[in-house]
């Protein structure tokens, strides 16, 4: 069993997130049509809403880049860990900046992890960074940190001038044997591992010979930002994950909102706190602990968080008519209820926060693998409750977007990435495109 994240811990030097955070506000979600790709207003309860401060200007810290710590998936290169190598790893930002800081995770760590180097830079090509843009990274001053096992380190502040929707690399030189890394398994992002020694600091990318297209160690890039207020969370499965888009290319849907957003000026930045697998309920080791257990983590402890757009739930009917497998046990059988209670809990949780939290209706998946008529049922029902309950503080329903007029169970032919249940980059692009930017930037979330 994957340990709760509710036993983990994080540090910071030289303090914590929370001090990050400043007026963690809220923002809004959105109802949109199905063809025309247009918004229409926020489904709402007759409960009271919380409601997001004016902002009257100044600088924040926001999450401009994010990944979800996963645990480490036997056979991978994060089973078998590093040692005297340095791991680079390629994110792209949502807001831009002119100052940085990373947070490192071995919250699925057993015992302690060495750092002995960390550096951040504009990436060139391939493993290459732009001559120049090398940043050594502190924490407590110094250049070498040692995580707990279970815990978060945040550095201290770097000088430097971050652009938004750019990519940086992040390299982390680990001098000793780590064990199992702490890492997030589809990064649809070419990512980079050196021989022996040292290499935070090269420019060049001769040293870095192995390919992988997982991020390891790293979870968030923040930046203090004079632009951006603050961060919408996308929080859920594959299909927040990006998977099936095209490698390298950052067309996953958050990234698609955040390109919108920086049109208007870069008014918020946007973390990607998507796993692929991922389920409301159960956790699996090929998928992480499940929607629930990290939710804190990942989505209400983000700097400058402020909305959350959840979607997830199609992996708890699915995998549940699968065969027993070990990299996805528990195969579990749940319900739509069960599912809704859980929603119910993620909702009350960001309340609680003074956070807004907004549904997202789940996609057609007929002909995917593990689709089933019960599974539909099951889909159907979560869906009537997203749009009809009131319970989220507003609604996006991309079923509508997404689903194939001749057959409403499929998705649509031209967003279909081939699988039935993953979009392709026209897919995600639509479903950015959707959703209302001035319903997420209104303070009481209304068009």
């Amino acid at each position: 069993m994957i340990p709760s994240n509710r036993t983990r811990r994080r540090l910071a030097w030289p303090r914590g997130r929370a001090g990050l955070l400043a007026a963690a506000a809220p923002l809004i979600a959105v109802t949109v049509t199905a063809a025309s790709v247009t918004a229409a207003t926020a489904t709402t309860g007759t409960r009271a809403r919380p409601q997001v401060p004016a902002w009257h200007g100044g600088a924040r810290w926001v999450t401009s880049w994010s990944a979800s710590p996963q645990v480490a998936t036997p056979g991978t290169l994060a089973a078998s860990g590093f040692d005297n190598q340095t791991v680079r790893n390629i994110v792209f930002t949502s807001a831009g900046g002119y100052a940085v800081r990373l947070e490192l995770t071995n919250v699925f760590g057993s015992t302690p992890l060495q750092v002995g180097h960390v550096t951040v830079a504009v990436a060139g090509a391939g493993a290459a960074v732009v001559p120049g843009t090398v940043h050594d990274v502190t924490f407590g001053g110094g250049t070498s940190v040692q995580i707990p096992a279970e815990a978060q380190v945040l550095s201290d502040p770097v000088a430097m001038r971050v652009r938004p929707l750019q990519d940086l690399a992040v390299s982390v030189y680990l001098p000793g044997k780590t064990g199992p890394a702490t890492f997030h398994s589809d990064a649809q992002q070419v990512n980079w591992v050196s021989g022996a020694g040292d290499h935070a600091g090269d420019a060049g990318a001769g040293s870095f010979t192995t390919q992988t297209q997982s991020w390891y160690y790293v979870s968030d890039v923040i930046t203090r930002s004079s632009r951006a207020f603050g961060t919408v969370v996308a929080f859920g499965d594959s299909i927040t994950d990006g998977f099936r888009s095209t490698v390298g290319a950052n067309t996953r849907w958050p990234n698609d909102l955040a390109r919108r957003l920086e049109a208007l000026g870069g008014p918020l930045s946007v973390a990607d706190e998507g796993i692929s697998g991922n389920r409301v309920l159960n956790d699996a080791l090929c998928c992480g602990v499940n929607a629930e257990a990290r939710f804190e983590r990942d989505a209400l402890d983000q700097a400058g968080a402020r909305d959350v757009i959840v979607l997830e739930g199609i992996n708890d009917f699915g995998f549940s008519a699968v065969p027993p497998n070990p990299l996805i046990d528990p195969v579990t059988d749940v319900s739509a209820a069960q599912v809704i209670a859980g929603y119910e809990q993620l909702i009350a949780q960001a309340h609680a926060r003074g956070l807004r939290i907004f549904g997202v209706t789940l996609l057609p998946f007929k002909g995917a693998g593990y689709y089933t008529a019960a599974g539909e049922a099951k889909r159907e029902a979560v869906n009537a409750w997203i749009r009809t309950s009131g319970a989220f503080d507003g609604v996006i329903d991309f079923d509508k977007l997404m689903r194939d007029p001749a057959d409403p169970l499929m998705m649509k032919p031209a967003y279909d990435s081939g699988d039935h249940l993953h979009p392709n980059d026209a897919g995600y692009r639509a479903m950015a495109g959707a959703i209302s930017l001035r319903m997420l930037l209104e303070p009481d979330g209304r068009p």
